[in-house]
């Protein structure tokens, strides 16, 4: 039994809940600003609270404050108590505020996690090998052979004839003596085979087989059209984010999902186009590549509130 958390570490998750209370209310100054990042960087359990924090940030986005702080405000298993009492007064909230993905009851749930820029690699006990991405939450029962992707990405490799199925909010994937990526977005569920062969058996719609080099988009209303697998897209596997003349916004919301904190870029940056492939183990690198060879410019007000502009010309 693991034991329940200290005072200690309780006084470090209010701290954190303080501070986002403070800057959902919209009263905060640059000067509290300036406070927050000092008392992030002061200690490591600062810094790892907040993380926690803002991952809830966004996914509380809907819920009273009261009952966001009082989950945001206990850490493990006082904070699992909390939500079990904060399901008990879920009459008193509107259902809209309950619905999907907003409150992350299944994901603080789920069996593995990843928080962001954090990657997993998990071999499991029938030998096939699951990674996970940033940001994701998976639940694992290898007694019924399912694992149910709750929110991000994974691959999932399964030597053998065994079969291992992935479920989604959008449908199935079986897969045996395959390799797959799977992606959950916010409308739809992105199926990716690397190598082998999948069967997918989408929400509505006949079951269906996917091949190595072919993907498809499982929706709530069905299957859509098979495509072509871009395999560059698998390379966070190995901790790379490679772009092919991709368009800079594209590729700067694709970074974003492996950075902690908040990044923005003027609308003028969006065409440009950026080659190459980068490694997510240092995203501030990663910015400071794209200034050194693109006309841009960034800038800091703390390490983790960063905009890039367009570079001024000097005469």
């Amino acid at each position: 039994m693991r034991a329940a958390p200290s005072a200690e570490s309780r006084e470090v998750a209010r701290a954190a809940a303080q501070w986002l209370a403070l800057l959902e209310s919209g009263d905060a100054r640059d000067d509290d600003l300036v406070r927050l990042h000092t008392w992030r960087s002061s200690d490591s359990r600062h810094e790892s609270a907040w993380q926690k924090v803002q991952t809830l940030r966004q996914r509380f986005s809907g819920l009273p404050a009261q009952l966001a702080m009082a989950t945001l405000d206990r850490p493990d298993l006082a904070r699992r108590a909390a939500i079990k009492r904060a399901l008990g007064v879920a009459a008193l909230v509107p259902a809209a505020w309950l619905i999907g993905r907003q409150l992350p009851l299944d994901v603080w749930r789920a069996d593995l996690q990843t928080s962001t820029g954090e990657r997993k690699q998990l071999p499991l006990a029938d030998g096939s090998a699951l990674q996970l991405n940033t940001d994701s939450a998976v639940n694992v029962d290898l007694a019924t052979r399912v694992l149910t992707l709750v929110r991000g990405e994974m691959a999932l490799n399964v030597p053998g004839t065994a079969a291992l199925t992935i479920r989604s909010p959008y449908g199935s994937v079986i897969a045996s003596r395959s390799e797959v990526c799977v992606r959950l977005n916010e409308r739809d569920c992105q199926v990716s085979v690397v190598s082998g062969s999948v069967q997918l058996q989408p929400l509505h719609g006949p079951l269906m087989v996917l091949t190595g080099g072919q993907q498809v988009s499982l929706q709530a209303s069905g299957a859509g059209a098979i495509g072509t697998y871009d395999r560059m897209l698998a390379d966070w596997r190995s901790g790379v984010l490679t772009a092919q003349n991709q368009p800079l916004g594209d590729f700067l919301r694709e970074l974003s999902r492996y950075r902690p904190g908040l990044l923005r870029w003027d609308p003028a940056l969006e065409a440009l186009r950026i080659t190459g492939s980068f490694r997510l183990d240092n995203t501030d690198r990663v910015l400071a590549l794209l200034a050194a060879s693109l006309p841009l410019e960034v800038q800091s007000r703390m390490r983790f509130w960063v905009t890039l502009i367009p570079r001024k010309n000097i005469a």
